[in-house]
């Protein structure tokens, strides 16, 4: 945005038009601390098992695990990491009517079927420097994870990313579930869901009930994955983060299914689902 070769314009015109200071172009952010990188993994393990601490609770559990921290620290992590814990909380304020939140669809249906339900969610990766974001996509039967994608940043943008990167490898859903998060109510988001005739569903506020398939995803992950290895950095991280899924998907059985894995389950029913005439194009 600032051109420092800019014959006409000085920096400082070109800060001051901006509303930003000199100082701030030149300031470079030194992250988190080590104490507060382990304090947040520390969290991330916690909240896997105790979804419904809060900041007071969490602070409570790490001072038993000898570190003396206070409850603002803690909840300025959790806000980074952007967790909070899971509880019915009153209504205080109207949604932003630019994203809507829609019903939940899901309630006393029977899921039977590859493609009819899709889900998303994002979590919270560690790394030696900081943290990424992953968000994935799921079929909702089958439980394989179609496709995936990591960010620094908790914008909308990787995740319309990777729903585009399914929607092009796997055809569409009828339903789609997410949570309330911001970057699922965004109209980046949704109106890809429209364009491609896919109803939306998303949970109630504070229900991790009604996502529960992704958020075992991510608990097996993380035990299967990210705890087990210290990422240098993002390429590490989602080197291995995609090693894992591809073995979850293909090699890892699930005990839902008798042993088979997602894809199997995902390729069976596919298959099993499909037109005499698609049939015929497919062989």
């Amino acid at each position: 945005m600032i051109e420092p070769s800019n014959d006409n314009l000085s920096i400082t015109a070109q800060c001051r038009l901006l509303s930003i200071s000199r100082s701030g172009l030149y300031y470079t952010s030194k992250g988190e601390n080590p104490l507060n990188l382990k304090l947040m993994r520390l969290i991330d393990q916690q909240y896997l098992l105790t979804p419904f601490y809060g900041s007071r609770q969490m602070a409570r559990y790490l001072r038993r695990e000898g570190y003396c921290v206070g409850r603002h620290r803690i909840r300025r992590l959790m806000r980074l990491m952007g967790i909070e814990a899971i509880y019915q909380k009153p209504r205080t304020s109207d949604p932003n009517p630019e994203h809507k939140i829609y019903p939940y669809l899901l309630r006393n249906k029977v899921v039977s079927r590859v493609n009819q339900v899709w889900c998303s969610d994002i979590t919270y990766i560690p790394i030696k420097r900081g943290f990424l974001y992953l968000v994935a996509i799921m079929d909702w039967h089958s439980r394989k994870v179609l496709s995936w994608r990591l960010s620094n940043t908790m914008d909308a943008s990787f995740c319309v990313e990777a729903l585009e990167d399914a929607l092009r490898q796997y055809g569409k859903p009828e339903i789609f579930n997410t949570d309330q998060g911001s970057q699922f109510t965004s109209c980046d988001f949704t109106d890809v869901l429209k364009d491609n005739g896919i109803k939306i569903s998303m949970d109630g506020k504070g229900r991790w009930m009604d996502n529960v398939f992704i958020e075992r995803l991510w608990r097996s992950m993380k035990y299967e994955c990210v705890y087990l290895n210290s990422f240098e950095n993002g390429a590490q991280a989602r080197a291995d983060i995609g090693n894992w899924i591809e073995f979850y998907n293909h090699k890892r059985p699930h005990s839902t299914f008798n042993g088979q894995t997602p894809s199997e389950v995902y390729n069976v029913s596919h298959i099993q689902g499909l037109t005499p005439e698609y049939e015929k194009q497919a062989a």
